[in-house]
């Protein structure tokens, strides 16, 4: 993950956010939902990452980033826990996109999400990195 965000040349920054008290289930995916949004730059496209999103290709995802890039907002990509997003940050969000069908680890998820917006960058540019 750290060898594409490296290489990401937009401003660009990484916020953990996790809940360590020991609460029910619901209560810390609802902790971890306002940890969140208390995370998010004011007036950023929320991007959330859920197994129930929307997919797009490398390409799509490029365009949607690029779009956002030029509205001039910054865009927030939130990953859930454990147990996932709260219902209130999906609800909130402008998107949820999806890496698949299957449940990811956060920590993997993060790893392609960084990837992802490595390439959508290197797709913008026009530049060989993506030969799809």
């Amino acid at each position: 993950m750290n060898k594409f965000a490296k290489r990401i040349t937009w401003p660009f920054d990484i916020r953990e956010v996790e809940e360590r008290k020991k609460l029910p289930d619901a209560e810390r995916r609802a902790r971890e939902g306002e940890l969140l949004a208390g995370a998010c730059p004011d007036g950023a496209v929320g991007v959330a990452l859920d197994e129930r999103g929307k997919s797009l290709t490398s390409a799509e995802m490029a365009q949607k980033i690029g779009e956002w890039r030029d509205s001039g907002r910054d865009i927030a990509f939130l990953i859930g826990g454990a147990d996932g997003l709260a219902p209130e940050i999906r609800d909130s969000a402008d998107i949820v996109l999806c890496f698949g069908a299957q449940t990811w680890p956060h920590m993997l998820a993060r790893a392609l999400l960084v990837e992802q917006i490595y390439r959508a960058q290197e797709i913008l540019a026009g530049h060989p990195y993506h030969r799809a």
